[in-house]
């Protein structure tokens, strides 16, 4: 990657009295052909979106289609406004089908259909067919720019067959083998095609039953399917087992980075949303305030209201506080500990159920296997506290702390661990079960154990003497 790529200063002309500022096509066309598209999409996002327009507009078609898929969808979304139908539509026709799919879909439906209209009847149709799949599933994810073998032909053939179709497919790498119902039997690498004999019919040397998706499989599930195997690309079949289209890596990888972004802005408490103000496809630097003060203040307010149940426990201890009050100067640690091991614990678990490395199943072992964890912590932390505790309010207080302090930890790890289990087997995303949320039930429970041990231990104290 060339980080340090600059745009030339020499790109822009000044004009000349009531001549406005143009393009040097030249020096535009030589960027183009030296730099790689990223590169360049990632300088230009930095300009005016009238330069960006103007830019555009003096590109080859090539370019444009290359830069345009590098950029974000927020910028693709501004761009396509601003540029002409004739430019976007030549630029359009050069971008694969998954990528032109996903702008037009961005863009108003009424300039989407304009701009259909100006696409010949094949590439029509093939943006139809894959916008009818509904989001977030393999068919949404899907490219139909696959190479494709009969059986019967030889390496010799097949190699020659690739050859002429190369430049209008998105990996041959892979090629898929098909009967004439173009149902999938298996695949063969091209690594696999130079080295076979060049008489050797492919389907004496074609990998059967490959691993494949079919088209209303979750896109999350088919990331999932292509890190476990390795796969640089996925078929994708239908309800007849035909194959209608391959997932690439490259479209998996942003898969798995939106995925984590929404897991992290759940884990945050931060409002998920859909449409051209989500938060995962503008990204924080773009975002407006006002946008990511609608992200954040849900789920805010609503915790605001859940702690006053940590203020109703408190005010229903009072006497036990007034009795002793240095159990006050303890109380911000206690439901911090037991707060942060609970979001300790909670982010431990979403992270595995994500992955796959837990299922449902396991949830009565790793219970008892966080039983033990919570408690080896709790008694460490249980003894560095007791020694606050006798040096601030004596023997009594230092005992309370402690057994308080085992309990709230230990109360909290359970939370963490159990609680995206709970949300999983609800059909609700584990990630719901976010720091914050765990905090703050743990913060309630914290204080009822601890005012709850107080007053129990000082009674039995009292009631001795």
């Amino acid at each position: 990657m060339n980080d340090s790529l600059k745009l030339p200063d020499n790109l822009f002309v000044p004009g000349q009295g009531d001549t406005p500022e143009y393009i040097d096509d030249k020096v535009l066309s030589n960027l183009c052909e030296s730099e790689h598209p990223a590169d360049l999409a990632s300088q230009l996002s930095d300009l005016d979106l009238d330069q960006l327009v103007t830019i555009f507009s003096h590109m080859s078609p090539e370019c444009c289609a290359d830069v345009l898929t590098h950029m974000d969808y927020e910028d693709q979304r501004e761009i396509a406004k601003e540029l002409s139908n004739d430019v976007l539509a030549l630029a359009i026709t050069r971008m694969s089908s998954d990528d032109r799919v996903d702008l037009l879909q961005s863009m108003p439906e009424e300039s989407s259909e304009i701009l259909l209209r100006l696409l010949a009847t094949t590439e029509r149709e093939d943006i139809r067919r894959l916008s009818s799949y509904e989001e977030d599933t393999a068919g949404a994810l899907m490219t139909s720019e696959y190479a494709t073998l009969s059986p019967g032909l030889t390496a010799r053939q097949a190699i020659d067959k690739l050859r002429l179709e190369a430049p209008n497919k998105e990996t041959i790498y892979y090629s898929y083998v098909i009967d004439a119902q173009r149902r999938l039997l298996g695949l063969v690498s091209l690594r696999e095609l130079i080295l076979a004999r060049p008489t050797v019919r492919i389907e004496k040397i074609m990998r059967r039953d490959p691993i494949f998706a079919r088209v209303h499989d979750d896109q999350e599930e088919v990331a999932r399917q292509m890190a476990k195997y390795d796969l640089l690309a996925m078929p994708v079949v239908n309800g007849k087992d035909a194959l209608v289209g391959i997932i690439t890596f490259d479209d998996v990888h942003d898969v798995i980075e939106e995925e984590a972004t929404e897991d992290f802005h759940r884990m945050g408490s931060i409002s998920s949303g859909t449409g051209a103000d989500d938060l995962v496809d503008i990204g924080l630097r773009d975002a407006t305030p006002w946008l990511l003060i609608r992200k954040r203040l849900p789920w805010l307010m609503a915790l605001v209201f859940m702690n006053i149940f940590s203020g109703a426990g408190i005010a229903y201890y009072e006497d036990t506080i007034q009795a002793t009050v240095a159990l006050v100067f303890f109380l911000p640690l206690l439901i911090g500990s037991g707060g942060n091991a609970g979001a300790q614990s909670a982010t431990l678990m979403v992270r595995a159920l994500a992955i796959g490395d837990v299922m449902m199943k396991d949830w009565f072992r790793l219970l008892g296997k966080e039983v033990g964890i919570a408690l080896a912590i709790g008694l460490c932390m249980a003894l560095a506290v007791s020694f606050i505790g006798v040096f601030r309010g004596g023997m009594d207080v230092a005992v309370i702390v402690s057994m308080a302090m085992v309990c709230v930890v230990l109360f909290g790890s359970l939370l963490g661990m159990s609680l995206p289990f709970l949300l999983t087997r609800l059909k609700l995303d584990p990630a719901t079960a976010s720091a914050p949320l765990v905090t703050s039930v743990a913060d309630i429970g914290g204080v009822i154990i601890y005012f709850g041990i107080a007053s129990w231990y000082l009674g039995l104290h009292h009631a001795a003497i």
